[in-house]
């Protein structure tokens, strides 16, 4: 690392020195150039341009490459010697260059240098954040709080994204998220996407994409935007990987391992994992119950709960990347998954009359075990034209996921010793394929044409059960047994163009989706089909006022599908006084999504700060009400999605870096947002009278996160990460702030080739969901739900052949963007 910034020093100084003396009335050129690895082709950032005096080799001018490898510098006409330097390769000069007009170099490759690669230790370190004008990436390699966590715990550290204690992700205080992993939707998050999150590794992911505004080339899914979640792929020459191996409190065992074998002619890649956990989570519920005519008090509960949810996970990865010609790569991968596990449920009903004096107590305790597998083929074709960035992609994936949970409820009420036992099975099975092709064409040197098609296939099946043991015989329930399917397939095309003029960059998109949806409920003989197409534009408009310092406007339409569980009536029976249900009649919402945007750096300090306004139609929201149905005496109360008309949110975000000291690195994000829906529901109750409930609410909320890394003595590192959610206001209640904390400590050992690290998840154990609800005539309660209590994890990482900061880990352009690069990222 000392190294790389000596160099930045020096250029840097260099190039003021070059600027005092060169003569104002000159007459300038501007040459330009790209600077790429010669065996990966991967664009070089940070690597130095100079223009050197024929006569006494001393600097005339220079500049250094940007992300994409691309340099740009001004410099007297004439004749010069041009050499490019980057650390640990080989320096390629021009003895002799005549520059009478505007020159561009081409491109320019630069091979290894074996003698200085085994003297490099740290080439550059990437900050954790990194902040660019249309999306922020973050690199999950050097966040150590998260050694030894899940996804989840990954997003959770991510700017301008939360993930709250049941696992659901939002971005911007908004969950209407679009899940990405390596940029397309995955059979692995295909079922319940905070399941699958909580059980891929965090050791598996590379970096983190946060898009708010996605482009056309991106489905149109996600309202609030969306998250890419990219997988570590090896990039390094040779036999090169990573062993790591993680024991925690409470039980978290476990390891995963990370093999790559590259050569010219394919890049082999392998890893597998397992993982031990047993997470013990509680939560509480107090509610009064109300007379419907008085709204004066009628009964109270207490309900107490803990569970403990054990979980143990196997997997593993392989693929191959194939370079069938210099221009033509095909790679194929496959991925397993393999989780079971148990989540016994105890649950203690305390009640009491409208004075407050006990009756009984209820115990309710549901016995749940799991089991999922998964299975994942992709395979992709990149066809590359002789014109740098010209190039032609074709994606296939097919995967399949099973994931079958069963469980056995009893209940006994302690007064009278009546005991009941149910059953439940909820069996799922998911299919889905999808097929993708892009189009890229460079026009001239600063413009970009891109088009492509995406076929998304999915059919889920959901057979859900539940049985009665009475008279020593299994009795099926029929209201709570179906089975549903689920069927989707969305095919679409988009085009779109973009350009940049001097410092003003445009790019305008049209994406068009045909939906056809199938949702039917066999038990019961209930079909119902949802055919519809939409277009869907964007515009982004960027103006660099200089190369630090810019501005952007964009605007998106964006659609959010309701699937799976949302839309299903037959759910999960773990409470039967607080159920979840899902409502097949759930339309889509629809979301205009406008940003303005500007990013500024300053050499310790990088500033992105946005305002941002959505409009979404048809939103659905999470509403409580009553069923009809009564069990001793308690009213049963249903929490169910329903659309509502409209839903206006505005908001301002700004994300900080900032290096006050070579060894104390900070990043911080702060978004305050003011969230209006504007909309009523109306349903009929078990006496057959219509009940009209007004939604329309009005909530201000915020959240900030603050993350510090400090380099100490003898080589140890210290990070400490601070999340603060403010309470917040919604159309039933009240959710209260929640402040949470992790740390972590870390030190490399022989000879920095491994690692060692000691992370603490929830500091104060403080990370729980706390609610209020309040329904006129029906109900008020108060409740605090805490998902996993605190965890402390050590964690041992080895790494063979590569070096802690190994050059290849260099993050090779995002293909996935496409034409996003003329946004100023």
């Amino acid at each position: 690392m000392k190294r790389f910034h000596f160099a930045v020093v020096m250029f840097l100084l260099l190039s003021s020195v070059v600027s005092f003396a060169q003569k104002p009335d000159a007459a300038k050129v501007t040459v330009t150039g790209r600077v790429v690895d010669s065996e990966s082709k991967q664009p070089l950032e940070y690597a130095n341009i100079y223009a050197q005096n024929l006569k006494n080799k001393s600097v005339v001018s220079g500049a250094m490459t940007n992300d994409k490898g691309e340099f740009s510098f001004e410099v007297p006409t004439g004749n010069y010697y041009i050499k490019v330097e980057f650390l640990s390769f080989k320096t390629v000069e021009i003895p002799q260059k005549e520059l009478t007009k505007d020159t561009s170099l081409g491109m320019i490759t630069l091979a290894l240098d074996a003698k200085q690669l085994q003297e490099v230790t740290v080439v550059a370190e990437k900050s954790t954040v990194e902040i660019k004008l249309d999306k922020k990436v973050y690199n999950v390699g050097k966040d150590m709080t998260v050694k030894g966590g899940s996804v989840s715990d990954v997003l959770d550290n991510v700017p301008s994204v939360t993930v709250d204690s049941d696992g659901n992700v939002s971005l911007r205080g908004n969950d209407n998220v679009r899940i990405l992993i390596d940029g397309k939707p995955s059979g692995l998050a295909g079922i319940n996407v905070a399941d699958a999150l909580r059980t891929l590794p965090a050791d598996s992911v590379d970096k983190v994409e946060v898009i708010t505004n996605p482009s056309a080339r991106y489905d149109a899914e996600g309202g609030a935007g969306i998250v890419n979640i990219i997988l570590k792929k090896g990039k390094a020459q040779g036999i090169n990987g990573s062993v790591m191996a993680v024991a925690g409190n409470p039980d978290n065992f476990g390891g995963n391992t990370n093999i790559n074998f590259r050569s010219k002619a394919f890049n082999l890649f392998t890893n597998f994992g397992y993982n031990y956990s047993n997470s013990p989570g509680n939560s509480f519920t107090d509610s009064e119950n109300l007379d419907q005519n008085t709204g004066a008090v009628s009964s109270y509960i207490e309900e107490r709960r803990k569970n403990k949810r054990e979980r143990k996970g196997y997997n593993a990865g392989f693929g191959l990347e194939w370079y069938l010609t210099k221009s033509l790569t095909w790679t194929n991968s496959i991925g397993i998954r393999k989780n079971n596990g148990a989540n016994p449920d105890n649950v203690f009903f305390n009640n009491y009359d409208a004075n407050h004096d006990f009756l009984y107590t209820r115990n309710r305790f549901n016995d749940q075990s799991n089991d999922s597998q998964n299975l994942e083929y992709s395979t992709n074709f990149t066809q590359k034209f002789k014109k740098d960035g010209h190039k032609l992609t074709v994606d296939f994936s097919a995967s399949t996921n099973r994931d079958n949970d069963d469980a056995t409820i009893s209940d006994t009420r302690f007064d009278t010793g009546v005991a009941t036992i149910d059953r439940t099975l909820n069996n799922q099975k998911q299919t889905r394929s999808l097929l993708q092709t892009d189009y890229v064409l460079p026009i001239g040197k600063k413009s970009q044409f891109e088009a492509g098609y995406r076929g998304d296939f999915t059919d889920l099946t959901t057979d859900y059960r539940v049985d009665h043991f009475s008279n020593n015989a299994w009795m099926n329930d029929p209201n709570f047994t179906n089975i549903f399917e689920y069927k989707e397939q969305i095919n679409a095309l988009y085009a779109q163009f973009g350009s940049k003029i001097s410092k003003f960059s445009y790019m305008v998109g049209m994406r068009f989706e045909d939906s056809n949806i199938g949702i039917d409920f066999l038990r019961t003989e209930q079909f119902n089909t949802k055919k519809y197409h939409n277009f869907f534009p964007s515009v982004f408009l960027s103006y660099e006022f200089a190369q630090d310092n810019s501005i952007s406007l964009s605007y998106s339409k964006r659609i959010n599908r309701p699937r799976g569980r949302f839309l299903n009536p037959f759910n999960g029976l773990s409470s039967n006084i607080n159920v979840f249900e899902g409502n097949p009649d759930l339309n889509p919402s629809y979301t205009n999504s406008f940003d303005l945007g500007y990013l500024k750096r300053w050499d310790k300090l990088t500033l992105n700060t946005s305002a941002y306004f959505n409009k979404t139609d048809d939103s659905f929201q999470f509403i409580k009400k009553a069923t009809g149905n009564v069990i001793d005496g308690n009213p049963v109360y249903a929490n169910t999605p329903v659309n509502l008309a409209t839903e206006y949110r505005f908001g301002f975000e700004f994300t900080l870096n900032y290096t006050p000291y070579k060894w104390w690195k900070l990043n911080g994000n702060f978004n305050f947002f003011r969230n209006e829906l504007e909309g009523s529901y109306t349903y009929i109750d078990q006496n057959n009278t219509e009940i009209f409930t007004d939604l329309s609410n009005t909530a201000y909320s915020w959240f900030t996160r603050v993350s510090s890394k400090v380099s100490l003595p003898y080589g140890i590192d210290w990070q400490t990460n601070a999340t603060y959610n403010a309470p917040q206001n919604t159309s039933q209640g009240r959710s209260e702030g929640i402040l949470s904390a992790n740390l972590a400590l870390s030190k490399d050992i022989l000879k920095d080739k491994a690692t060692i690290a000691l992370n603490v998840n929830d500091v104060f154990n403080s990370r729980k969901r706390i609610t209020d609800t309040s329904i006129p005539l029906l109900l008020n309660s108060h409740s605090e739900m805490q998902w996993r209590e605190r965890q402390i994890n050590l964690t041992f990482t080895y790494r063979f052949n590569k070096s802690k900061s190994d050059r290849d880990k260099q993050q090779k352009r995002d293909d996935n963007g496409g034409g996003d690069e003329y946004m100023g990222g």
